[in-house]
């Protein structure tokens, strides 16, 4: 519907404003494929280019064995919109002044806004969607799981204080999209 469209621009334009303006800012590293891709360009020298769309195709083909093609439909029109607006966002310099003591709030709400549309914003929302799906867990200790697996594995090569502000951040966000999923 038009309102389901609507709310998922939406979510892609708080979101992606949120990575731009806020985590690329303050240097947060992150969770699920994020992470993982950054994991792999450290250690294994993968080029982002190559290893992200590995990584989201597989919990794309994960989260339609487990959540179905409509799933897969709204979640290529919302990875399109995160896309677009990420883009529209990286024209301008930054928006705002430091909000490094809030850098979950645009995230978080943006992709709970998708997320409640019933698609998701790339391969970690998919992720998370099919092991909440698969283990019954909340939405919220999905995501927290694939991201403190992926922190960790990032202790590797960040320093301790800002893995803990990435950890506080993807805690927070995690409940937040929760929340706003409904």
């Amino acid at each position: 519907t038009v309102k389901k469209i609507l709310l998922i621009l939406l979510g892609a334009m708080i979101c992606s404003f949120g990575i731009h303006n806020i985590h690329q800012r303050t240097n947060i590293t992150e969770g699920g494929v994020i992470g993982l891709m950054l994991f792999a360009e450290h250690w294994l020298k993968l080029s982002p280019a190559y290893i992200t769309p590995i990584l989201d195709i597989a919990c794309y083909l994960l989260a339609f064995r487990f959540l179905g093609g409509r799933f897969i439909k709204i979640s290529i029109i919302s990875t399109f919109f995160v896309s677009l607006f990420y883009k529209i966002w990286e024209l301008f310099p930054p928006m705002l002044p430091d909000l490094s003591n809030r850098p979950l709030m645009f995230v978080g709400i943006g992709v709970g806004l998708i997320v409640r549309q019933g698609g998701s914003s790339g391969g970690d929302d998919a992720l998370a969607l099919s092991i909440s799906h698969l283990l019954r867990w909340r939405l919220s200790r999905a995501y927290l799981f694939t991201d403190v697996v992926v922190l960790l594995l990032s202790l590797s090569y960040i320093p301790v204080m800002r893995f803990a502000f990435s950890l506080i951040t993807v805690t927070i966000s995690s409940y937040l999209i929760d929340y706003v999923r409904g």
